[in-house]
């Protein structure tokens, strides 16, 4: 047994309309949206009652997604400080390559993102950085360089 792809990357939300906005400011398509409710589904994630809006969002290329989850029941549980640096215990990121990385930084502070420390430069080969944007929600951009 050999894994095909990787399917989605999920995230659980609180205002899905911003975090809808950052991504497609970002680059990504947004392919479809649904409510997902009923005795499957919250037998597959384990939450009883479960009612969830769900945006699934595409990179560009068709090979990227990531699933936007906003639950309505349950309530969502907090419990990492939106703010959490990189070396908290979790995903903490999720990175992107772009053509034009201070385009792109500039789009998505016009969106509420906030640079959480610089551009950097490794090498000659890649311009990084990471933002912070709606949800506490840490993207990477890697412009590659040459």
């Amino acid at each position: 047994m050999t894994i095909q792809r990787m399917d989605n990357i999920g995230i659980t939300v609180d205002d899905l309309e911003a975090v809808i906005a950052f991504f497609i400011e970002l680059g990504l398509e947004l392919e479809g949206r649904a409510l997902v409710e009923g005795p499957w589904a919250a037998r597959l994630v384990g939450l009883d009652d479960q009612r969830v809006d769900i945006a699934m969002m595409r990179t560009p290329d068709g090979h990227g997604r990531i699933e936007l989850a906003k639950y309505h029941t349950p309530k969502p549980i907090s419990g990492v400080p939106r703010d959490a640096p990189a070396n908290t215990l979790g995903i903490r990121r999720i990175m992107f390559a772009v053509d034009d990385i201070d385009d792109a930084i500039a789009r998505l502070l016009a969106h509420g993102a906030e640079l959480v420390g610089d551009v950097t430069q490794y090498e000659d080969s890649y311009r990084l950085c990471y933002l912070r944007g709606p949800e506490g929600i840490v993207v990477a951009l890697a412009e590659e360089l040459g």
